[in-house]
């Protein structure tokens, strides 16, 4: 094999190489290009996150305004309940002094 042959066999190969490489890379894009289709596929589905991330944050506002809400009238009751209950107990605590008063009118003497 001369230096002519050499050089055609090796500029062969490199071109076959060339050419593999070309129709590979062409064969990669062509299996791994998104469409139109996908594309706006995503934007729906972007879009319907983002709509359903405004939906929770409202509901966990909603949650967090009705649970001070309910707190507040707890708090309200709680106190309601404990002034209820010391008017019972001054009302309970008249009433023996009545009771006992009234006894000892009616002792005799």
């Amino acid at each position: 094999m001369n230096r002519s042959e050499f050089i055609i066999t090796t500029a062969i190969i490199l071109f076959v190489a060339f050419a593999l490489g070309w129709f590979a890379n062409w064969l990669v894009h062509r299996f791994t290009r998104v469409s139109k289709a996908d594309i706006g596929e995503l934007d729906k589905m972007a879009q319907q996150l983002h709509e359903a991330e405004e939906t929770r944050d409202q509901a966990i506002t909603y949650l967090q305004q009705r649970e001070a809400e309910m707190s507040n009238q707890l708090s309200q009751t709680e106190a309601e309940l404990r002034a209820a209950m010391d008017g019972l107990r001054d009302a309970r605590t008249e009433a023996e002094e009545l009771r006992a008063y009234i006894e000892r009118q009616n002792q005799p003497s």
